[in-house]
């Protein structure tokens, strides 16, 4: 990488931009802002300090798909890319890797786990449908698991879900947790058995939180129970929890919106009392419900 970006940074990089390739220049461009006498906010980034914004990036890139909106995806992936880049410099600077370590890497994982299209000892794996693709790529994953925590010669516990990370978004963790465990059979058996589970956990939270003294560990410890119980009902569904609930939150918004416009704006909300917030509600969800429905019918 030292010389991709050496050999770029003796001449203008916008210039015959043509003539280079955009990753290469891509990765010169960073290491350039990296440098001695690169821009000073990025030589101040860290790890540390560069991860919110990777997050941040994640989820422009999917509100970008969501609103189909394209042109703003091919930016937003740019920005997420830039995150690899940021990272992989960095690390270059410490003497970890480089660029080309984690795409050799990358390469590597493809190829061994996609052993129905790249044969292994001239062997072509099984793999007819999309099913078992999948579980061939679980299988592969666990073994290289257990090899490495064979080679860090850990003497602790290790567990199918160390590689679960903990500072994910706890509703991808959730359904991350419950995936796993199905693997080995620890799951419900349909969905009907999880609708009987929720209910049983909105019994429990609602009998805490109507304790005459409640106590606010538990509350939260139930209120856990029931949002990990929706998220395991929502993968037996086949629906992804994060999308179902953007929409939600994308329908909220549209309502409340339409609340606004008939009331005269936000403030004028607050004067109002709860059957004449109710009233408008309803109104907004029924504009909307019909809305929807012509639209489908279009």
């Amino acid at each position: 990488m030292a010389e991709i970006a050496a050999a770029n940074m003796d001449q203008p990089l916008a210039q015959g931009m043509d003539a280079v390739d955009p990753m290469a220049e891509a990765i010169a461009i960073m290491a350039r802002l990296r440098g001695p006498d690169g821009c000073p906010w990025d030589r101040e980034q860290t790890f540390d300090s560069i991860k919110r914004h990777t997050l941040e990036e994640t989820y422009e890139v999917f509100d970008a798909i969501e609103r189909r909106a394209w042109p703003e995806l091919k930016d937003e992936l740019g920005d997420l890319l830039l995150q690899v880049l940021f990272y992989a410099q960095m690390a270059a600077e410490a003497g970890y890797f480089d660029i080309r370590d984690v795409a050799a890497n990358l390469n590597a994982k493809l190829v061994r786990r996609h052993p129905h299209i790249f044969p292994v000892d001239g062997q072509l794996a099984d793999a007819a449908d999309a099913t078992a693709v999948l579980r061939n790529w679980e299988q592969i994953k666990r073994v290289e698991k257990l090899k490495a925590a064979s080679q860090k010669k850990d003497m602790g516990r290790v567990s199918g879900l160390d590689d679960i990370p903990r500072t994910m978004p706890a509703m991808l963790e959730a359904g991350k947790l419950g995936s796993r465990a199905s693997k080995v059979g620890f799951d419900w058996p349909n969905s009907a058995g999880l609708f009987e589970k929720l209910q049983e956990e909105m019994a429990e939270l609602h009998a805490e939180a109507e304790k005459s003294e409640v106590e606010h560990n538990l509350v939260e410890e139930e209120l856990g129970d029931l949002l990990f119980t929706a998220v395991n009902l929502a993968r037996h569904l086949k629906v992804d929890t994060e999308s179902a609930l953007r929409c939600a939150n994308a329908k909220f918004r549209a309502r409340f919106r339409e609340m606004e416009a008939v009331a005269g704006g936000y403030d004028a909300l607050a004067l109002l009392g709860p059957s004449e917030l109710d009233a408008l509600w309803n109104r907004a969800k029924h504009a909307g419900d019909s809305a929807q429905r012509k639209g489908a019918q279009a």
